[in-house]
């Protein structure tokens, strides 16, 4: 099996990290391929930056396809380019946002999200809803991070069980899930962080869901439905001279 991470931005601090957790994934034979953009934001932190990140994401997941990959995950709690990449390729393609919260709906009967800054949380409620289960989100909270800041582990996984606690506690969740791919290798110890203090609940990885899910498909050998996902119509499309 082969897969390719896409990372919808264009620094690399992230590459090394994503390949490294994603290698506990997956069973030894796997190959493993990590790649962020060659243009478009640092981070995706609001519409905006999604809108820029899409066009290269689609060449990205594209040229996956060419070069022989079974299948593609989009690295980001938003799914970035997921939906219109699903009309072009003919391997599966999923987001890490939907993937977690799929997860979450079959563990428990509410769930929320913690997240980076506010400026995502309209992002990842969409997600929710395109998916249908905003109906057990309870909330999205945000610890006021940016993206690029989440290396620090120690301040992520203080501010990331505060908000948790939080979130059970006010907002009546029974599951959790970190709300952006940067908020790497922190999921299983703020799970039992949270058992600790009286809370057994599951906190879902989106990174980790994104890599059974796809693993799954194509283990089924399924992807999108073309009822759904419906190969674009042949027509001319002019890219910006550089």
């Amino acid at each position: 099996m082969k897969i390719r991470v896409l990372l919808p931005i264009v620094v690399d601090i992230f590459n090394e990290e994503v390949k490294q957790e994603f290698r506990n994934y997956f069973p030894e034979t796997t190959e493993i391929e990590v790649c962020h953009l060659d243009y478009g934001p640092a981070s995706v932190e609001g519409e905006y930056d999604e809108a820029l990140c899409v066009p290269n994401m689609l060449e990205k997941a594209i040229q996956a396809e060419k070069d022989g990959c079974d299948g593609v995950i989009s690295l980001c709690g938003a799914d970035p380019a997921v939906k219109p990449a699903r009309e072009v390729l003919n391997i599966p393609i999923v987001g890490a946002g939907e993937a977690s919260m799929l997860y979450a709906t079959l563990l428990a009967k509410s769930f929320s999200i913690v997240t980076v800054l506010p400026n995502v949380v309209s992002m990842v409620e969409n997600v929710s809803k395109m998916l249908g289960v905003d109906s057990k989100l309870n909330s999205i909270r945000y610890v006021n991070i940016p993206v690029l800041e989440l290396v620090d582990k120690e301040k992520m996984e203080t501010s990331l069980l505060e908000e948790m606690v939080l979130a059970i506690e006010q907002d009546k969740a029974h599951a959790l899930i970190l709300g952006c791919t940067g908020m790497m290798g922190v999921a299983s110890i703020l799970q039992e962080k949270l058992k600790e203090r009286g809370y057994e609940v599951p906190v879902i990885d989106p990174s980790f869901a994104s890599a059974k899910l796809l693993e799954n498909l194509i283990a089924m050998n399924i992807k999108q439905s073309r009822l759904t996902y419906m190969t674009p119509t042949k027509k001319m499309y002019k890219q910006r001279e550089r």
